[in-house]
């Protein structure tokens, strides 16, 4: 045996449960084994790392960027050179352009400030014709399109709006399709153009044909009371210019300063960003006329009823303030409302009481009893033998009524209103019937026949009175009695105003004053005075004329106002026909001023050629007379004087 141990045999016995290698724990410490890995496990190698080359990256950056520019290059030589042409005409269409701004025109009111005549808001409607071209709407019948929808609404003829959207001139920016129009007008087009616009931007085949129409604002007249004194305001044209009575006359204050704004605008609009500079306009000035509104209107109606009733051409009345020469009314029938002339009557446009020239007939014997008592050839007393047919020259005269022997005064001779006592009184002027037609004439020069008022109304006619010298063997002896020369209806009215201002002419005036766009009123000039017949003879002509309404034997009275004293004269004259320069009808008239022992107030009434019913003055304008001078006196409240009529007696016993 040896000395080992033989091995001893283990028994075996339960497995002890194995750990996985990798959750056995080995402490460390010093002098332990480093633990064993994983059998298969080996470590990452480890590379080390290297940044990438910069220049691949530089050469795409610098790639792109010459790529870029290329383009940027390649467009420029196409918008600068290939499709310059093009991009100008574009241009075009976005340049700067200019307006006018139009001034409002004055307004014109009546001595109390009621408006006669204004200006509201209108537009004129204009249009680009640029904007219709084919280039621009990419159709080639936009003007005809345009014009189908702007036609109804505009009320004009479509070939004519055709033709201005498609001017001749192709480069033209501008042209004026319709003046003053309404803002009710102008807000259908704005609707119809919006209405257009929305529906384009939902339907590419849709076009806006109006996008190239657009508004300038301008201004109306309208004249609130309709035809009221329209042969005095006139009227304003289609160029916005008057075109008769004040309108015309004062159209350079009425009118004012036109105003300009410059903008930039693209596609038909305005550019805000873009600026714009204006040159605001000045409006006209307001014009105060001396009439009253009231007695316009008083004595407007009772010539035209007179008119109508009388079946008369035309007639016209004047109210006038004896003192100061201002026309309170003149009125024209027929007339005409200046606020739609396409209904007017072109005979009727116009102031008849200026215009037209007549022979004034009985009511210019006042001229003669002037000369005669100024010169004192008689007196209101003078006893005057009228016969019943008195021969001169190559002519028998008569009076209207054959009558015996008349044992007249000088008074009566006006009371009665007898042609031969007024031939026989005239012909005292002079020595021989040369002198008395020079003196005659002085006279009636004098009064303002022959000549120009003074009030420079367009159309104005100074009537017609030939020179003594020239005076036919029959007209020395009709001047006298108001036949042979010719008038209008304001001379004969100034007649008697200068009478009842104690013999002084005051120039008749329309216009009181202009107020200005700063406000300030300036008085119109002072009316020229010229003294005609003394004091003495203007009141003793005054009574005369009280003898022609309060006695019985007096032609006017018709002319009547209770309690007032009232001087007039009836006038009934052969009237020449405008239309053959012959003889036919009469003009029937009546002037006269009121209280007649202080007048205040001169109304005058023709009525040409009246054909039913009464054509002497006395019948048809007396009542006229009464009814417009009864209204004048209570509306600017003027009381009887209280005195006794002058009651200078009209014929005598032989």
């Amino acid at each position: 045996m040896s000395d080992r141990e033989p091995p001893r045999r283990r028994v075996p016995g339960p497995a002890a449960p194995q750990r996985p290698r990798s959750a056995v724990r080995r402490q460390a410490g010093p002098g332990a084994r480093p633990a064993r890995r994983p059998s298969g496990a080996r470590p990452p190698l480890q590379r080390p790392l290297r940044l990438g080359s910069p220049r691949p990256r530089l050469r795409m950056v610098s790639l792109t960027l010459t790529l870029v520019m290329i383009a940027f290059v390649v467009r420029l030589l196409q918008v600068q050179a290939v499709e310059a042409g093009t991009y100008a005409a574009r241009a075009e269409l976005n340049r700067y352009v200019v307006h006018t701004l139009a001034a409002e025109r004055g307004g014109i009111t009546d001595r109390n400030g009621v408006a006669l005549a204004v200006s509201e808001d209108a537009y004129d409607i204009t249009a680009d014709p640029t904007m219709f071209s084919p280039e621009q709407l990419k159709i080639s019948d936009g003007p005809e399109q345009a014009a189908a929808l702007l036609a109804p609404i505009l009320g004009q003829d479509q070939a004519t709006l055709v033709k201005k959207l498609r001017p001749a001139n192709r480069k033209s920016r501008y042209t004026r399709l319709a003046v003053r129009q309404t803002p009710q007008v102008w807000k259908q087009i704005k609707d119809l153009k919006s209405a257009l616009t929305k529906k384009a931007g939902t339907d590419h085949t849709t076009v806006n044909v109006l996008a190239g129409v657009f508004a300038d604002p301008s201004s109306q007249r309208v004249y609130p009371n309709g035809d009221l004194a329209a042969g005095i305001l006139g009227w304003v044209n289609a160029a916005g210019t008057g075109g008769g009575g004040i309108e015309q006359e004062l159209n350079k204050q009425l009118t004012g300063k036109d105003g300009k704004i410059r903008y930039a605008q693209s596609g038909g609009r305005e550019v805000p960003t873009a600026g714009s500079d204006e040159t605001p306009a000045v409006p006209g000035s307001d014009v105060e006329l001396t009439i009253d509104r009231d007695i316009q209107w008083a004595a407007q109606n009772a010539i035209t009823e007179q008119v109508k009733k009388s079946k008369a051409d035309r007639g016209y009345v004047i109210v006038q303030d004896t003192r100061t020469g201002q026309i309170l009314a003149m009125a024209n029938s027929p007339g005409f409302d200046p606020n739609d002339l396409s209904k007017a009557d072109s005979a009727a446009l116009g102031n008849p009481a200026i215009q037209d020239a007549y022979e004034p007939g009985s009511t210019a014997k006042v001229m003669s009893m002037a000369a005669v008592l100024e010169e004192n050839a008689a007196t209101p007393l003078t006893h005057v033998v009228v016969p019943n047919r008195l021969h001169r020259g190559d002519r028998l005269f008569s009076d209207d009524v054959d009558h015996a022997t008349w044992y007249l005064t000088l008074n009566g001779v006006l009371a009665k209103s007898s042609n031969i006592g007024t031939i026989l009184a005239a012909g005292q002027l002079g020595k021989t019937q040369e002198e008395a037609n020079k003196v005659l004439y002085s006279y009636l020069r004098k009064f303002g026949i022959g000549g120009y008022t003074g009030l420079g109304f367009p159309g104005e006619t100074p009537g017609i009175l030939a020179p003594y010298q020239k005076w036919s063997t029959s007209q020395q002896y009709t001047i006298p009695f108001g036949q042979g020369f010719s008038i209008n209806a304001m001379q004969a009215a100034s007649v008697y105003s200068t009478i009842a201002n104690g013999g002084v002419r005051v120039e008749p005036t329309l216009v009181r004053g202009t107020k200005g766009a700063d406000g300030r009123f300036t008085p119109a000039p002072k009316p020229q005075e010229t003294r005609v017949v003394s004091e003495k003879t203007a009141k003793a002509l005054a009574q005369m004329l009280e003898s022609v309404v309060d006695d019985e034997q007096g032609t006017g009275i018709k002319a009547r106002i209770p309690g007032y004293n009232v001087a007039g004269k009836t006038g009934t004259a052969n009237r020449v026909d405008p239309a053959t320069g012959k003889y036919h009808g009469y003009t029937s008239s009546f002037a006269g001023f009121a209280p007649a022992d202080n007048p205040r107030i001169t109304v005058y009434c023709a009525i040409q050629n009246a054909t039913s019913g009464s054509y002497f003055g006395g019948q048809i304008c007396g009542p006229i007379y009464k009814q417009v001078m009864e209204f004048a006196l209570k509306t600017l409240q003027i009381p009887p004087t209280g005195a006794p009529a002058a009651n200078l007696p009209v014929d005598y016993k032989p």
